[in-house]
């Protein structure tokens, strides 16, 4: 089918793409909540009987599940990723696991120590090597995804987390400037008597104010990186990404984000604080076994604390979820042959998300695979892929393009590719 721009249409970037005669797919989900139970109800149950061993195999079937329904232009993806790689990475988390657990547990500060540097110095080098292995275990039309980031980029696109600990270096460092009694109480250490703590100053809580803005900041900046990275670097035969959005794209989000749950915190803090004085006001009845209900009233009200912070956070986490998923599948493509258009509805996103935690929580979990399949059949389907020169064409060439890849396929055959 070809598309055509509606009349009146601004000319922006998307439209005189749209413009020229090209065919457009809208994506589908041929799955149903009732089939995927099936797969979720066997592998809980399985990984409970083998204490977790199961997982790996586990996840492979759960993405082969939603790969072999996704369509994309009439073609279903596919999930090729080789066991033994993916029970691989398994094991060597939970051997990495264990080894920092026995560390933590038997006073070895200095193993501990060396975990936690050595994490922070490898997570780089673990999320690029997840990306690759996942990218590379996706096949459309037996075109294999990959991703080709140097390690160079890959650490240089990381620099916010370096930056990060640059930050909170110098948070302590001012904190000790400020107070030379925080320092002294800090170098005594445990051997030192107990001491009143120094007063907390107005200059050592804007120092932490800004330490905390600048670390959030640095949050966002990594998460643009890597996903600019990502999708920048990542190839379908010869054809790579194309990558649109800029960091304040990412922190207008964050902001919008942290708005929503500001007005849902507030919003349910009246609800709450309604329903309280009606209880307190049945207490205070005369005649009544206040003890009694006082506590129920105690346990009840704790109990509902904390469900009321889970489910104010609900709509703001779907909210920048939806918003997020907007940003990337409305401004990114595959070099100047393919775009994406998004037009999912951050309103429905987020009722459909509350309904689904309020049933998961009325059904204690099992209707957990129905509310995986409807989000995911959402924001699938809201994505068009646009198309020039047609689907066939694309994809003879570029799988004309791919053969002879002979470093994927020696990384393949040496099982380079741990983390699953």
């Amino acid at each position: 089918m070809k598309q055509q721009p509606a009349a009146g249409q601004p000319a922006g970037p998307m439209s005189s793409f749209v413009s020229q005669n090209i065919d457009a797919h809208p994506m589908e989900f041929t799955g149903s909540g009732g089939e995927y139970f099936r797969v979720w109800i066997v592998n809980v149950l399985l990984s409970i009987v083998t204490l977790g061993i199961y997982t790996p195999w586990a996840r492979r079937r759960t993405a082969q599940y939603f790969y072999s329904h996704s369509f994309v232009a009439g073609s279903p993806l596919e999930f090729t990723a080789q066991q033994r790689k993916m029970v691989m990475g398994f094991v060597l988390l939970m051997l990495l696991t264990i080894a920092y657990n026995i560390a933590a547990n038997t006073g070895q500060d200095l193993a501990v120590g060396l975990f936690l540097l050595g994490g922070a110095a490898l997570a780089p080098f673990i999320w690029a090597s997840a990306m690759r292995f996942r990218l590379g275990a996706t096949r459309w039309r037996g075109l294999r995804l990959q991703f080709t980031a140097s390690w160079k980029e890959v650490y240089l696109a990381s620099w916010p987390v370096f930056a990060l600990a640059g930050v909170w270096f110098g948070v302590f460092t001012g904190l000790q400037v400020l107070s030379p009694e925080l320092a002294q109480a800090l170098d005594a250490g445990d051997d030192a008597p107990a001491r009143k703590l120094p007063a907390f100053t107005t200059a050592m809580g804007a120092l932490v104010t800004l330490g905390v803005v600048l670390s959030i900041l640095c949050f966002i900046g990594l998460e643009y990186n890597f996903k600019s990275l990502l999708v920048r670097k990542a190839r379908i035969g010869t054809e790579g990404g194309r990558w649109k959005p800029v960091y304040m794209d990412f922190v207008k989000i964050w902001l919008a984000t942290v708005a929503v749950f500001v007005a849902t915190v507030a919003g349910l803090s009246l609800v709450l604080t309604a329903l309280a004085g009606g209880s307190l006001a049945f207490f205070g009845k005369p005649g009544g076994n206040l003890g009694l209900w006082l506590f129920l009233f105690i346990i009840v009200a704790f109990v509902g604390v904390v469900f009321l912070m889970f489910l104010a956070s609900a709509p703001a986490r779907a909210y920048r979820e939806a918003r997020m998923f907007q940003l990337m599948w409305s401004n990114v493509g595959v070099s100047h042959v393919a775009r994406f258009r998004c037009r999912l509805r951050t309103g429905r996103f987020v009722l459909l998300r509350i309904k689904n935690m309020l049933l998961t929580l009325l059904t204690l979990g099992l209707y957990r695979p129905f509310a995986l399949v409807s989000e995911y059949r959402m924001k699938l389907e809201s994505v068009t892929l646009h198309v020039k020169g047609g689907v066939d064409q694309i994809a003879g060439a570029m799988a004309r393009q791919q053969q002879g890849a002979l470093g994927d396929a020696l990384a393949d055959a040496a099982g380079l590719d741990l983390i699953g």
